[in-house]
């Protein structure tokens, strides 16, 4: 109960920062904050990710001639594949698991309770594949009890898992098995997910942001030590290190950026491999991407709940900047629509002059700087990103979009998600998934 009170506690703090501030601080601060601090989190992962590709990425050799590093003493990996209702998608995503270069791989696909014909068509695929087992669960457990399920029933004490719809690279397993191999303190590998859903604007975008953005993120918060989550459709784990901090949490939204946590708590460190390629399926509407952000949002909201009690002593320093970025973002979300509100009521009252916020457009040469950076951390991870994916400069246009959208996404998405977490009953209860929206389907001819 105190820990709880404590978040609570912290939680308001929070969420109220913004509101407090507008008793100390001018409109026009406020909105300096709302306008600036994305120009600072870009500059902030543009550097991260350039100092990442000078110190580390652009020595890697990469290309379709180069050989992927070799898994020292040929251990056994286990690829597990949580299943639910994937009828449409999983036998693509099986097939290519079991169509790796690397031969000593064992896929355990886990029927999740589906309702649909994924049960039966695991099985079929058992019959011609001996590489690949199957496990049924009888109801729908939720993903992060599939995990454990597969877990349990692996031979190996490497662990990668995959969604039911995503298509790994055929040298994925060794991109993402060799780190953990070489480095005995390494607890997790996330990859790095590539969007394959383009038929609208809102899929188009995603493949932008997945290189400019997510993947700029993973390499800056590799470069101070922590990263927030690892992929969910695509990471690596050591069993050891998972059975140290007793897998997956079973009532979290996110398994994965709680799996995260967990384990950087227990001082296992969190490598990025950008060359473990894998394809994925992402939503193409908007109330697809909105219920999936919203999960995202909420999921980040609990995980920071549950471990905000315990996160301040020194054993824990090295997350203190996470939880600090984690914070302001929260904050910023808040300041940007108590900006928005003060300036609504002042078209209607006179408000103090400190709080008044005349109009809610950048002044010119602010938004020119806004631009301008937003085009150079495109060209940037363009640059970055472009030996992984052939025509990436082709989604600049669409891309061009994505800012705008990813901070309102972001605003939106924590104004929910705050507070339905923080007024939720406290029960521990099982966390269940649904069929996700993954994308527009193409017409048959």
């Amino acid at each position: 109960m105190t820990d709880r009170l404590l978040a609570f506690l912290i939680l308001c703090l929070v969420l109220g920062a913004p509101f407090g501030a507008a008793m100390l601080w001018t409109g026009d601060i406020i909105l300096d904050f709302v306008f600036f601090y994305p120009l600072f989190m870009s500059g902030l992962w543009m550097f991260g990710g350039l100092y990442y590709w000078l110190h580390w990425e652009r020595h890697w050799p990469w290309g379709p001639d180069v050989a992927p590093p070799e898994l020292k003493g040929g251990p056994l990996v286990s690829i597990l594949i949580p299943c639910y209702n994937e009828a449409e998608h999983g036998a693509e995503t099986i097939l290519a698991a079991l169509d790796q270069r690397y031969l000593r791989v064992e896929v355990i696909a886990i029927n999740d309770g589906s309702t649909d014909n994924t049960g039966a068509m695991l099985d079929e695929l058992a019959v011609v594949h001996d590489r690949l087992r199957v496990v049924h669960l009888a109801q729908n457990q939720g993903k992060a009890m599939a995990l454990r399920m597969g877990a349990l029933a692996a031979r190996s004490d490497y662990l990668i898992c995959i969604d039911g719809d995503a298509i790994l690279d055929r040298d994925a397993v060794n991109y993402l098995v060799a780190p953990l191999l070489e480095h005995p303190r390494v607890g997790a590998v996330t990859g790095n997910p590539r969007v394959r859903t383009r038929s609208t604007l809102i899929g188009r975008v995603q493949v932008g942001e997945f290189s400019s953005i997510v993947g700029l993120i993973k390499r800056t918060q590799r470069v101070y030590g922590q990263v927030f989550t690892v992929s969910g459709v695509v990471a690596a784990f050591r069993r050891s290190a998972l059975d140290r901090v007793g897998y997956w949490s079973l009532d979290m939204v996110t398994e994965d950026i709680d799996i995260s946590w967990k384990l950087q708590r227990d001082h296992w460190s969190i490598f990025f491999e950008p060359r473990a390629l894998c394809w994925i399926l992402m939503p193409e509407t908007l109330h697809g991407l909105w219920k999936q952000r919203l999960r995202w949002a909420q999921g980040g909201a609990e995980v920071f709940l549950k471990n905000v009690p315990n996160i301040w002593s020194w054993h824990n320093r090295r997350l203190w900047p996470m939880v600090l970025e984690y914070c302001i973002s929260a904050i910023w979300a808040f300041a940007l629509i108590l900006s928005i509100i003060l300036w609504a009521i002042g078209l209607f009252v006179t408000l103090p002059h400190h709080i008044h916020v005349e109009t809610l457009l950048p002044p010119a040469f602010t938004g020119m700087v806004l631009a301008m950076a937003c085009l150079l951390q495109f060209c940037l991870s363009v640059f970055i990103d472009h030996r992984y994916e052939r025509n990436l400069s082709h989604s600049l246009y669409w891309v061009i979009w994505y800012p705008l959208a990813y901070w309102m996404v972001n605003l939106l998405t924590t104004l929910w998600s705050f507070p339905k977490v923080m007024l939720k009953h406290h029960r521990r209860c099982r966390a269940r998934w649904e069929s996700p929206d993954r994308g527009i389907k193409a017409p048959t001819s």
